[in-house]
């Protein structure tokens, strides 16, 4: 197929080229940035330099190129700000379903989260409510999912991937990532999905029926648990301790069931008891 890929320099996007390459895809990548078209090329894409909020030019730009599906991993999270990363979540998924919607595109898939759930007591499954009565600030965050989410879905072969938090090279969790040293043990449950699995879930679920699916690793644990593990992984001074407190509601994990037992999707890396290890410190 022709694939749009959206968000193509981010760190998902730059392991998604080669695994679309591979499996024979012809691959445009928007970047606004037009330094960026070098990378993207060596990368095995051609570049499109394009602004997603900027709607008038992303219609007629994917109507030119005339792709079969797009891919949309956009973010923008190198700064930290909630409130831009969810107006791109809403005006820049808008705009890209709404090219793709012109150029009659049949098929997105289309990057999510899995902690914008409502509260609970297990991990969360794909058929419960997001938390759209959260408090401020992640009441943001979860109003930018929704949006993204029933832009989305506009689309008749539409597969949302809610991925835990991305783990590995390149991320937030890595040695010197955004994280590595500020970590605090709670009892606040996470569920971890490695970049390298995130990637391979976006290029299958090209062939997906159309869903809503988590994915993340095999191993929702509390930050008592993971934090002293990847802490020693990367190198990082080990935690204070902490005492005992409540969990956030909201902070539950997710349920990898349906994408493993019904669209044949597993992590290779199974758990981040391992895989913050596999992943060396320094990358």
């Amino acid at each position: 197929m022709h694939i749009l890929l959206a968000g193509a320099t981010g760190v998902l996007g730059r392991r998604l080229i080669p695994l679309l390459v591979r499996d024979g895809h012809q691959v445009t990548a928007l970047t606004r940035r037009p330094a960026s078209s070098a990378v993207l090329r060596k990368l095995g894409a051609n570049p499109l330099v394009a602004n997603v909020f900027e709607r008038d030019s992303v219609i007629a730009l994917t109507r030119d190129a005339r792709p079969d599906a797009v891919v949309h991993q956009l973010t923008d999270l190198s700064g930290g700000d909630l409130r831009r990363n969810a107006e791109l979540r809403e005006m820049g998924t808008r705009n890209l379903v709404d090219a793709a919607l012109a150029a009659d595109v049949q098929r997105i898939v289309a990057q999510s989260i899995a902690w914008a759930y409502v509260g609970g007591e297990l991990p969360a499954t794909e058929e419960e409510s997001l938390d759209l009565d959260a408090d401020e600030p992640r009441r943001t965050t979860v109003l930018g999912v929704a949006a993204l989410e029933s832009a989305v879905r506009e689309v008749p072969g539409h597969v949302l991937l809610r991925y835990g938090l991305l783990y590995g090279p390149g991320t937030w969790f890595t040695a010197g990532g955004a994280y590595a040293d500020r970590l605090r043990p709670n009892d606040d449950v996470t569920s971890f999905v490695h970049v390298d699995d995130a990637a391979r879930a976006a290029v299958s679920a090209l062939d997906w029926d159309p869903a809503t699916l988590n994915i993340a690793d095999d191993e929702p644990a509390p930050g008592r648990e993971w934090v002293p593990v990847f802490c020693r992984a990367v190198h990082a001074p080990e935690p204070p301790p902490s005492p005992v407190g409540e969990r956030s509601a909201w902070a539950r994990g997710a349920d990898n069931s349906l994408a493993c037992k019904h669209f044949g999707w597993s992590p290779r890396h199974e758990s981040w008891r391992t895989g913050f290890a596999e992943s060396p410190a320094g990358q």
